[in-house]
């Protein structure tokens, strides 16, 4: 057997003790018997009268069914690379495309294994991603909108669905404020990962002069409740302003104050919707996601209730950045908190982020990082 060949079995028998791990830790055989159980309802002649309830069971049931055959599926391909090296002999040719489908194995397991991290009461919720430019005038509006992009393209890249909510323009170029729904299996537990300053550091193109400028952004995740009754907040504790739409313009741009901005008045958290066609659902929008940042907020101050965190909004100032991506005076990303790092920053800014969010994720799972 070629000396490649024999590090590449090697490879393949560790990759099926982390499969068998990973069954352990998901417990497939109970996804299977949940699998069941959701099929079963939705056979059910009644099943489509609760049209919330049962988009969600479809969902939990899909998103279940995923997870099977990607594990099922990673196994199989692991047995069928033994069986090739067995039949390969000395043929190089095959232990070319042997060595190929390793390393795309290599991939697929450390993703399946990444998802075993994901176990937090909201980790497979979908996320509302907010976005808002920080220090640095017009550089930091261009800044705010190419990370608009970068997680536009990585969500793609998932398969996952994105829906714009809300979006203020900048006054001259970028976006000062964004907001995206973002629906997909672990869409919050991924994307927790990415929240705090992201700083960038380029020659702008809005200075005449060519100089360096380092500009700042935000990003903030939050989980979408699949239940929010449990969530409740009194009327006087919300200010509500509507206001004219502000998009780019055209057909879809309502011309009535249909755009709505709530403010909770105890911790000063403030959200706005404007992409629905009516006042009603902008607000109804707005109460979802605001219910939403308040279950954060009481998850990451660990109080009990959300009466609790009355008074206790912390300022979300311009400290210490997460990231900084820097195109001059060279090209690299870095992650301050993982120190993980990549120098192709084009592909970075393409959404290829996952090395950053498995990082984090596996950092925190050991230990080596603390919550915000």
């Amino acid at each position: 057997m070629l000396p490649k060949m024999q590090e590449a079995v090697n490879e393949l028998k560790g990759f099926k003790e982390s499969l068998d791990e990973i069954r352990v830790s998901l417990d497939i055989e109970s996804l299977s018997r949940r699998r069941e159980e959701l099929i079963f309802k939705m056979q059910e002649p009644s099943f489509w009268n609760d049209l919330e309830n049962a988009r969600s069971i479809t969902q939990e049931e899909k998103n279940i069914e995923s997870t099977i055959k990607e594990y099922h599926g990673l196994n199989a391909r692991v047995e069928d690379a033994l069986t090739m090296i067995e039949l390969s002999e000395e043929d190089e040719s095959m232990a070319q495309e042997i060595l190929s489908e390793v390393r795309d194995l290599r991939k697929g397991v450390e993703a399946m294994h990444l998802r075993v991290l994901l176990s937090g009461k909201y980790d497979n919720s979908d996320t509302i991603l907010t976005l808002k430019s920080g220090v640095g005038g017009t550089d930091a509006q261009d800044w705010t909108a190419m990370l608009l992009r970068m997680y536009t393209r990585w969500a793609e890249k998932k398969g996952y669905h994105v829906e714009v909510m809300d979006i203020i323009e900048g006054d001259e170029a970028g976006i000062r404020d964004a907001s995206l729904k973002i629906s997909g299996p672990y869409a919050y537990g991924y994307l927790k990962a990415e929240k705090g300053i992201h700083r960038l550091v380029r020659i702008s193109p809005f200075n005449s002069s060519g100089k360096r400028q380092t500009s700042f952004a935000s990003v903030e995740a939050v989980p979408l409740l699949k239940d929010d009754s449990e969530v409740v907040i009194k009327d006087d504790e919300l200010r509500i302003d509507t206001y004219r739409s502000t998009g780019a313009g055209g057909q879809h741009v309502n011309t009535t104050d249909s755009a709505v901005r709530i403010t909770h008045l105890p911790t000063g958290i403030v959200v706005t919707c404007q992409n629905e066609r009516s006042q009603i659902q902008n607000r109804e929008t707005a109460m979802k996601v605001l219910k939403a940042k308040l279950v954060e907020l009481k998850e990451r101050l660990n109080k009990e209730k959300i009466e609790d965190i009355t008074g206790e909004m912390k300022d979300v100032g311009w400290g210490s950045q997460i990231r900084s991506y820097v195109f001059n005076p060279y090209n690299l990303v870095k992650d301050h908190r993982t120190l993980a790092e990549d120098g192709n920053v084009d592909s970075v800014m393409d959404g290829d982020i996952d090395l950053f969010i498995s990082e984090y994720l596996k950092q925190m799972s050991n230990g080596s990082l603390k919550a915000d």
